[in-house]
Protein backbone atom coordinates (compact mmCIF):
# COMPACT_ATOMS: atom_id res chain seq x y z
CA UNK A 1 0.00 0.00 0.00
CA UNK A 2 1.51 3.39 -1.13
CA UNK A 3 -0.02 5.81 1.45
CA UNK A 4 1.89 7.23 3.70
CA UNK A 5 0.95 8.83 7.06
CA UNK A 6 3.19 10.96 8.89
CA UNK A 7 2.24 11.31 12.84
CA UNK A 8 3.52 14.33 14.70
CA UNK A 9 2.90 14.73 18.45
CA UNK A 10 3.84 17.51 20.97
CA UNK A 11 7.35 16.65 22.75
CA UNK A 12 6.39 15.61 25.84
CA UNK A 13 5.63 12.29 27.50
CA UNK A 14 1.87 12.43 27.97
CA UNK A 15 0.94 13.53 24.33
CA UNK A 16 3.85 10.83 22.73
CA UNK A 17 2.12 7.56 24.32
CA UNK A 18 -0.99 7.89 22.87
CA UNK A 19 0.04 9.41 19.47
CA UNK A 20 2.44 6.42 19.48
CA UNK A 21 -0.23 4.03 19.65
CA UNK A 22 -2.46 5.65 17.27
CA UNK A 23 0.63 5.72 14.63
CA UNK A 24 0.87 2.26 15.47
CA UNK A 25 -2.59 0.80 14.98
CA UNK A 26 -2.50 2.55 11.76
CA UNK A 27 0.41 0.90 10.86
CA UNK A 28 -1.17 -2.39 11.86
CA UNK A 29 -4.24 -1.60 9.49
CA UNK A 30 -1.92 -1.37 6.55
CA UNK A 31 -0.77 2.08 6.15
CA UNK A 32 2.99 3.09 6.30
CA UNK A 33 4.06 5.33 9.41
CA UNK A 34 6.12 7.83 10.49
CA UNK A 35 6.48 9.07 13.48
CA UNK A 36 8.09 12.10 14.01
CA UNK A 37 9.92 13.02 17.32
CA UNK A 38 12.49 15.95 18.13
CA UNK A 39 16.51 15.26 17.85
CA UNK A 40 16.74 16.81 21.20
CA UNK A 41 14.07 14.45 22.67
CA UNK A 42 15.56 11.52 20.58
CA UNK A 43 19.37 11.69 22.74
CA UNK A 44 17.31 11.11 26.30
CA UNK A 45 14.17 9.21 25.26
CA UNK A 46 14.51 5.16 25.05
CA UNK A 47 12.87 3.83 22.14
CA UNK A 48 11.17 0.33 22.12
CA UNK A 49 11.56 -0.04 18.30
CA UNK A 50 12.03 -3.93 16.81
CA UNK A 51 11.32 -5.48 13.72
CA UNK A 52 7.85 -6.27 15.36
CA UNK A 53 7.03 -2.51 15.05
CA UNK A 54 5.44 -1.37 11.82
CA UNK A 55 6.46 2.18 12.11
CA UNK A 56 9.47 4.19 10.93
CA UNK A 57 10.55 7.11 13.87
CA UNK A 58 12.29 9.86 12.47
CA UNK A 59 14.01 13.13 14.46
CA UNK A 60 13.04 16.44 13.64
CA UNK A 61 15.15 19.67 14.74
CA UNK A 62 13.17 22.02 17.11
CA UNK A 63 16.00 23.51 17.95
CA UNK A 64 16.59 22.62 21.36
CA UNK A 65 19.68 21.20 20.67
CA UNK A 66 21.39 24.93 19.90
CA UNK A 67 19.48 26.04 23.28
CA UNK A 68 22.47 27.07 25.76
CA UNK A 69 20.07 28.64 28.38
CA UNK A 70 16.83 27.91 30.05
CA UNK A 71 13.66 29.09 28.46
CA UNK A 72 10.32 31.26 28.78
CA UNK A 73 7.48 29.21 28.00
CA UNK A 74 6.66 32.06 25.69
CA UNK A 75 10.10 31.36 24.40
CA UNK A 76 9.87 27.56 24.24
CA UNK A 77 6.96 28.10 22.25
CA UNK A 78 7.99 30.07 19.84
CA UNK A 79 11.13 28.38 19.15
CA UNK A 80 9.22 25.37 18.75
CA UNK A 81 7.18 26.26 16.06
CA UNK A 82 9.88 28.17 14.21
CA UNK A 83 12.34 25.27 13.69
CA UNK A 84 9.62 22.31 13.58
CA UNK A 85 7.80 23.95 10.84
CA UNK A 86 11.20 24.84 9.21
CA UNK A 87 12.13 20.85 9.07
CA UNK A 88 8.35 18.58 9.21
CA UNK A 89 8.02 21.42 5.59
CA UNK A 90 11.84 20.15 4.80
CA UNK A 91 10.74 16.33 5.51
CA UNK A 92 7.24 16.48 3.92
CA UNK A 93 8.53 17.82 0.57
CA UNK A 94 11.28 14.50 0.43
CA UNK A 95 8.66 12.17 1.17
CA UNK A 96 6.76 11.10 -2.42
CA UNK A 97 3.55 9.27 -0.91
CA UNK A 98 2.58 10.96 1.75
CA UNK A 99 -1.20 11.50 2.22
CA UNK A 100 -2.15 12.99 5.45
CA UNK A 101 -0.35 14.55 8.54
CA UNK A 102 -1.98 13.31 11.90
CA UNK A 103 -0.77 16.50 14.73
CA UNK A 104 -1.20 17.09 18.24
CA UNK A 105 -3.82 20.00 18.79
CA UNK A 106 -1.86 21.97 20.58
CA UNK A 107 0.18 22.53 17.52
CA UNK A 108 -2.44 24.00 14.75
CA UNK A 109 0.17 25.80 12.74
CA UNK A 110 0.95 21.75 11.25
CA UNK A 111 -2.21 22.49 9.28
CA UNK A 112 -1.26 24.74 7.26
CA UNK A 113 1.87 23.04 6.47
CA UNK A 114 -0.19 20.21 5.31
CA UNK A 115 -2.60 22.07 2.78
CA UNK A 116 0.26 24.24 1.07
CA UNK A 117 1.15 20.44 -0.06
CA UNK A 118 -2.20 19.30 -0.94
CA UNK A 119 -1.70 16.98 1.92
CA UNK A 120 -5.06 16.26 4.31
CA UNK A 121 -4.77 17.00 8.10
CA UNK A 122 -5.75 15.28 11.23
CA UNK A 123 -6.16 16.61 14.45
CA UNK A 124 -5.48 14.54 17.78
CA UNK A 125 -6.45 15.97 20.84
CA UNK A 126 -5.04 13.60 23.86
CA UNK A 127 -7.11 15.75 26.57
CA UNK A 128 -10.73 14.72 27.58
CA UNK A 129 -13.12 16.21 24.97
CA UNK A 130 -15.57 17.68 27.94
CA UNK A 131 -11.82 19.22 29.07
CA UNK A 132 -11.39 20.52 25.35
CA UNK A 133 -14.91 22.11 25.41
CA UNK A 134 -13.89 23.57 28.55
CA UNK A 135 -10.87 25.07 27.09
CA UNK A 136 -12.95 26.48 23.50
CA UNK A 137 -15.24 28.29 26.53
CA UNK A 138 -12.07 30.02 28.32
CA UNK A 139 -11.00 31.11 24.39
CA UNK A 140 -14.87 32.51 23.50
CA UNK A 141 -15.05 34.44 27.02
CA UNK A 142 -17.76 32.18 28.24
CA UNK A 143 -15.49 31.22 30.79
CA UNK A 144 -13.29 34.08 32.40
CA UNK A 145 -9.85 33.76 34.62
CA UNK A 146 -9.99 34.48 37.49
CA UNK A 147 -12.80 31.63 37.92
CA UNK A 148 -16.23 33.29 40.30
CA UNK A 149 -15.39 31.67 43.54
CA UNK A 150 -19.65 32.20 44.34
CA UNK A 151 -21.16 30.21 41.47
CA UNK A 152 -20.89 27.29 39.61
CA UNK A 153 -20.17 27.25 35.57
CA UNK A 154 -22.96 26.06 33.29
CA UNK A 155 -22.09 25.04 29.84
CA UNK A 156 -23.00 23.70 26.72
CA UNK A 157 -23.41 19.43 27.25
CA UNK A 158 -21.06 19.57 30.62
CA UNK A 159 -22.63 19.55 34.02
CA UNK A 160 -22.47 22.31 36.36
CA UNK A 161 -18.53 23.29 37.27
CA UNK A 162 -17.60 24.76 40.63
CA UNK A 163 -14.69 26.46 40.82
CA UNK A 164 -12.40 23.68 42.11
CA UNK A 165 -13.83 21.39 39.04
CA UNK A 166 -12.39 23.80 36.30
CA UNK A 167 -9.30 23.56 34.57
CA UNK A 168 -6.37 24.69 37.01
CA UNK A 169 -3.38 27.35 36.15
CA UNK A 170 -2.19 27.95 39.70
CA UNK A 171 1.07 26.30 38.69
CA UNK A 172 2.08 28.45 35.71
CA UNK A 173 3.94 31.47 36.07
CA UNK A 174 2.18 33.14 33.55
CA UNK A 175 -1.46 31.72 33.04
CA UNK A 176 -2.51 34.12 30.16
CA UNK A 177 -0.08 32.55 28.11
CA UNK A 178 -0.85 28.91 28.72
CA UNK A 179 -4.77 30.04 28.18
CA UNK A 180 -3.66 31.58 24.98
CA UNK A 181 -1.84 28.64 24.28
CA UNK A 182 -4.26 26.28 24.92
CA UNK A 183 -6.61 28.29 22.99
CA UNK A 184 -5.09 28.23 19.78
CA UNK A 185 -5.72 24.75 19.18
CA UNK A 186 -9.26 26.42 18.13
CA UNK A 187 -7.66 28.44 15.60
CA UNK A 188 -8.09 26.87 12.40
CA UNK A 189 -10.00 23.47 13.69
CA UNK A 190 -12.97 24.39 11.29
CA UNK A 191 -10.17 23.84 8.03
CA UNK A 192 -9.15 19.87 9.50
CA UNK A 193 -10.26 17.25 7.74
CA UNK A 194 -10.46 15.12 10.71
CA UNK A 195 -10.59 15.65 14.48
CA UNK A 196 -9.85 12.88 16.35
CA UNK A 197 -10.32 12.77 20.45
CA UNK A 198 -8.48 10.05 22.55
CA UNK A 199 -11.87 9.12 24.10
CA UNK A 200 -14.59 6.56 23.24
CA UNK A 201 -18.50 7.56 22.20
CA UNK A 202 -20.23 6.19 25.78
CA UNK A 203 -18.16 7.87 28.06
CA UNK A 204 -18.28 11.47 26.50
CA UNK A 205 -21.59 11.10 23.82
CA UNK A 206 -23.15 14.45 24.86
CA UNK A 207 -20.18 16.45 24.85
CA UNK A 208 -19.06 14.64 21.75
CA UNK A 209 -22.48 15.14 20.30
CA UNK A 210 -22.39 18.77 20.55
CA UNK A 211 -18.96 18.80 19.57
CA UNK A 212 -20.06 16.91 16.26
CA UNK A 213 -22.33 20.20 15.54
CA UNK A 214 -19.36 22.35 15.40
CA UNK A 215 -16.31 19.84 13.94
CA UNK A 216 -16.06 16.60 12.47
CA UNK A 217 -15.25 14.89 15.64
CA UNK A 218 -14.69 11.30 15.96
CA UNK A 219 -13.33 9.20 19.18
CA UNK A 220 -10.74 6.90 18.31
CA UNK A 221 -9.85 6.01 22.02
CA UNK A 222 -8.52 4.85 24.29
CA UNK A 223 -5.78 4.31 21.51
CA UNK A 224 -3.47 2.85 23.73
CA UNK A 225 -6.47 -0.43 24.35
CA UNK A 226 -6.72 -0.10 20.54
CA UNK A 227 -3.34 -1.20 19.75
CA UNK A 228 -3.53 -3.71 23.10
CA UNK A 229 -6.25 -5.45 21.71
CA UNK A 230 -4.59 -5.60 18.40
CA UNK A 231 -1.21 -7.36 19.09
CA UNK A 232 -2.40 -8.90 22.59
CA UNK A 233 0.02 -6.83 24.74
CA UNK A 234 -0.38 -5.24 28.04
CA UNK A 235 2.73 -2.75 28.10
CA UNK A 236 3.10 -0.97 24.13
CA UNK A 237 5.31 2.41 24.86
CA UNK A 238 7.33 2.83 22.10
CA UNK A 239 8.97 5.97 22.76
CA UNK A 240 9.81 6.30 27.16
CA UNK A 241 11.60 9.69 28.02
CA UNK A 242 11.02 8.08 31.99
CA UNK A 243 12.82 4.89 31.44
CA UNK A 244 11.77 1.71 33.94
CA UNK A 245 14.55 0.54 35.77
CA UNK A 246 12.66 -1.37 38.65
CA UNK A 247 10.07 -3.54 36.71
CA UNK A 248 11.06 -7.09 37.54
CA UNK A 249 11.03 -6.05 41.28
CA UNK A 250 7.78 -4.35 40.59
CA UNK A 251 6.63 -7.44 39.73
CA UNK A 252 8.04 -9.58 42.66
CA UNK A 253 6.43 -7.28 44.53
CA UNK A 254 3.13 -6.97 43.97
CA UNK A 255 3.30 -11.20 42.82
CA UNK A 256 3.74 -11.21 46.62
CA UNK A 257 0.78 -9.60 47.68
CA UNK A 258 -2.50 -10.66 47.91
CA UNK A 259 -5.16 -10.12 45.46
CA UNK A 260 -7.00 -6.45 45.81
CA UNK A 261 -4.88 -5.70 48.36
CA UNK A 262 -1.94 -2.66 47.06
CA UNK A 263 -2.96 0.62 46.93
CA UNK A 264 -0.63 2.16 43.59
CA UNK A 265 0.29 5.89 43.73
CA UNK A 266 1.16 7.78 40.46
CA UNK A 267 1.21 11.65 39.99
CA UNK A 268 2.13 11.46 35.86
CA UNK A 269 5.00 12.71 34.17
CA UNK A 270 4.52 16.42 34.50
CA UNK A 271 2.59 17.07 38.10
CA UNK A 272 4.82 18.44 41.09
CA UNK A 273 3.94 18.16 44.41
CA UNK A 274 4.90 20.34 47.07
CA UNK A 275 7.45 19.07 49.26
CA UNK A 276 4.29 19.48 52.32
CA UNK A 277 1.98 17.18 50.05
CA UNK A 278 4.41 14.31 49.35
CA UNK A 279 5.09 14.28 53.46
CA UNK A 280 1.14 14.38 54.31
CA UNK A 281 0.78 11.53 51.20
CA UNK A 282 3.45 9.13 52.65
CA UNK A 283 1.72 9.60 56.11
CA UNK A 284 -1.22 8.97 54.92
CA UNK A 285 -0.53 5.72 52.96
CA UNK A 286 0.94 4.73 56.06
CA UNK A 287 -2.09 5.19 57.79
CA UNK A 288 -4.03 3.60 55.71
CA UNK A 289 -2.23 -0.18 56.35
CA UNK A 290 -2.39 -1.38 52.95
CA UNK A 291 0.77 -2.15 51.01
CA UNK A 292 1.33 0.53 48.49
CA UNK A 293 3.41 0.93 45.14
CA UNK A 294 4.57 4.64 44.55
CA UNK A 295 6.26 5.81 41.52
CA UNK A 296 8.21 9.26 42.91
CA UNK A 297 10.09 10.47 39.83
CA UNK A 298 13.84 11.15 40.08
CA UNK A 299 13.57 14.94 40.17
CA UNK A 300 10.93 14.49 42.93
CA UNK A 301 12.81 11.51 45.01
CA UNK A 302 14.36 14.55 47.49
CA UNK A 303 11.24 15.50 48.98
CA UNK A 304 11.21 11.90 50.60
CA UNK A 305 14.05 12.25 51.98
CA UNK A 306 13.34 13.87 55.53
CA UNK A 307 10.63 10.43 55.78
CA UNK A 308 11.57 7.79 58.07
CA UNK A 309 11.73 4.25 56.83
CA UNK A 310 8.87 3.52 59.19
CA UNK A 311 6.71 6.14 57.16
CA UNK A 312 7.35 3.78 53.81
CA UNK A 313 7.92 0.39 55.21
CA UNK A 314 4.83 -0.83 53.85
CA UNK A 315 5.56 0.13 50.19
CA UNK A 316 7.93 -0.15 47.00
CA UNK A 317 8.78 3.58 45.94
CA UNK A 318 10.06 3.15 42.28
CA UNK A 319 10.99 6.06 40.20
CA UNK A 320 8.75 4.84 37.00
CA UNK A 321 7.05 1.92 35.80
CA UNK A 322 5.03 0.61 32.72
CA UNK A 323 1.75 1.42 34.16
CA UNK A 324 -0.66 -0.34 32.49
CA UNK A 325 1.36 -3.57 33.24
CA UNK A 326 1.02 -2.71 37.31
CA UNK A 327 -3.06 -1.51 36.83
CA UNK A 328 -3.34 -4.59 35.02
CA UNK A 329 -1.95 -7.05 38.52
CA UNK A 330 -4.25 -8.63 40.24
CA UNK A 331 -2.83 -7.47 43.76
CA UNK A 332 -3.89 -3.59 42.69
CA UNK A 333 -6.91 -2.46 44.50
CA UNK A 334 -6.75 1.32 43.58
CA UNK A 335 -5.08 4.08 42.42
CA UNK A 336 -4.37 7.39 43.98
CA UNK A 337 -3.97 9.20 40.81
CA UNK A 338 -3.81 12.97 39.63
CA UNK A 339 -5.76 12.44 37.14
CA UNK A 340 -4.25 13.41 34.00
CA UNK A 341 -5.74 11.87 30.53
CA UNK A 342 -4.05 8.91 29.91
CA UNK A 343 -3.71 7.54 34.03
CA UNK A 344 -7.50 8.34 33.59
CA UNK A 345 -8.32 6.14 30.46
CA UNK A 346 -5.41 3.48 31.73
CA UNK A 347 -7.35 3.19 35.31
CA UNK A 348 -10.77 2.88 33.86
CA UNK A 349 -9.58 0.32 31.13
CA UNK A 350 -8.41 -1.87 33.36
CA UNK A 351 -11.51 -1.38 35.79
CA UNK A 352 -9.46 0.17 38.76
CA UNK A 353 -11.12 2.76 40.73
CA UNK A 354 -9.69 5.90 41.81
CA UNK A 355 -8.57 8.11 44.45
CA UNK A 356 -8.61 11.37 42.23
CA UNK A 357 -5.76 14.17 43.41
CA UNK A 358 -6.08 16.58 40.12
CA UNK A 359 -3.63 19.06 40.33
CA UNK A 360 -3.46 21.32 37.39
CA UNK A 361 -4.82 21.91 34.11
CA UNK A 362 -7.24 19.54 33.54
CA UNK A 363 -6.57 17.18 36.13
CA UNK A 364 -9.26 18.54 38.81
CA UNK A 365 -11.98 18.17 35.90
CA UNK A 366 -11.05 14.66 35.15
CA UNK A 367 -11.81 13.86 38.73
CA UNK A 368 -14.77 15.78 38.80
CA UNK A 369 -15.89 13.60 36.17
CA UNK A 370 -14.06 10.62 37.72
CA UNK A 371 -16.27 10.83 40.93
CA UNK A 372 -19.17 12.23 39.95
CA UNK A 373 -19.75 11.91 36.28
CA UNK A 374 -18.37 8.38 35.49
CA UNK A 375 -18.58 6.93 39.55
CA UNK A 376 -15.49 4.84 39.72
CA UNK A 377 -13.57 7.04 41.92
CA UNK A 378 -13.58 9.16 44.67
CA UNK A 379 -12.48 12.70 45.26
CA UNK A 380 -10.06 14.31 48.28
CA UNK A 381 -10.82 17.26 49.72
CA UNK A 382 -7.97 19.81 50.41
CA UNK A 383 -7.55 21.85 53.28
CA UNK A 384 -7.45 25.95 52.80
CA UNK A 385 -3.82 25.68 52.33
CA UNK A 386 -4.52 23.23 49.48
CA UNK A 387 -2.83 20.62 51.13
CA UNK A 388 -4.63 16.98 51.31
CA UNK A 389 -4.19 16.26 54.56
CA UNK A 390 -3.19 12.80 56.00
CA UNK A 391 -6.38 11.98 57.53
CA UNK A 392 -8.39 12.48 54.70
CA UNK A 393 -5.69 10.46 52.54
CA UNK A 394 -5.95 7.61 54.67
CA UNK A 395 -9.82 7.20 54.81
CA UNK A 396 -10.47 8.03 51.07
CA UNK A 397 -8.06 5.31 50.40
CA UNK A 398 -9.99 2.93 53.07
CA UNK A 399 -13.14 3.98 51.90
CA UNK A 400 -12.01 2.33 48.31
CA UNK A 401 -10.02 -0.83 49.13
CA UNK A 402 -11.92 -2.11 52.60
CA UNK A 403 -15.28 -0.11 52.42
CA UNK A 404 -18.40 -1.06 50.91
CA UNK A 405 -18.32 2.54 48.95
CA UNK A 406 -15.67 0.61 47.28
CA UNK A 407 -17.42 -2.27 46.40
CA UNK A 408 -19.50 0.14 44.16
CA UNK A 409 -16.75 1.82 42.71
CA UNK A 410 -15.10 -1.25 41.78
CA UNK A 411 -18.42 -2.24 39.78
CA UNK A 412 -18.51 1.22 38.05
CA UNK A 413 -15.12 0.83 37.39
CA UNK A 414 -15.36 -2.83 35.77
CA UNK A 415 -18.79 -1.72 33.53
CA UNK A 416 -16.64 1.06 31.66
CA UNK A 417 -14.33 -1.52 31.17
CA UNK A 418 -16.30 -3.55 29.25
CA UNK A 419 -17.51 -0.30 27.37
CA UNK A 420 -13.64 0.67 26.38
CA UNK A 421 -13.35 -2.84 25.31
CA UNK A 422 -16.32 -2.92 23.36
CA UNK A 423 -15.50 0.89 21.49
CA UNK A 424 -11.92 -0.93 20.43
CA UNK A 425 -13.38 -4.19 19.23
CA UNK A 426 -13.67 -4.83 15.90
CA UNK A 427 -16.99 -2.88 14.75
CA UNK A 428 -17.20 -0.80 17.95
CA UNK A 429 -16.98 2.75 17.56
CA UNK A 430 -13.11 3.70 18.33
CA UNK A 431 -12.20 1.15 15.65
CA UNK A 432 -14.86 1.98 13.14
CA UNK A 433 -13.71 5.19 12.90
CA UNK A 434 -10.05 4.10 12.31
CA UNK A 435 -11.62 1.75 9.82
CA UNK A 436 -12.93 4.76 7.78
CA UNK A 437 -9.95 7.02 8.21
CA UNK A 438 -7.86 4.34 6.46
CA UNK A 439 -10.34 3.38 4.23
CA UNK A 440 -10.58 7.08 3.20
CA UNK A 441 -6.40 7.52 2.63
CA UNK A 442 -6.07 4.48 0.75
CA UNK A 443 -8.69 5.13 -1.97
CA UNK A 444 -7.07 8.72 -3.00
CA UNK A 445 -4.90 8.47 -5.94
Amino acid sequence: MDAEVVVLPYPAQGHINPAAALAETLALRGLRVALITTTALSKTATFHHTPATPIAIHHLSDGHERATQPETTEAYLARLEANLSRSLAAFLDERGQVKAVVYDSIMPWVLDIAHERGLLGAVFFTQSCSVSAVYYHLKQGLVRLPYDQGSATDLPALPPLRPRHLPSFAHVDSQRTTVDFLGRQFDNLERADWIFFNSFHKLESQVLEWMAKQWPVKAVGPTYLLLQKRKRLVSNHIISLFEPKQDEACREWLDARGSGSVVYVSFGSLAPLRKEQMEELAHGLAMSNCPFLWVVRASEMDKLQPLTSFDLERGLVVEWCHQPQVLAHRAVACFVSHCGWNSTLEALSHGVPLVAMGQLYDQPTNAMFVEDVWGFGIGVRAREDGIVGREEIAMRVKQVVEGDEGIELKKNACKWKGLADEAVEQGGTSSTNIDEFVSTLTKIE
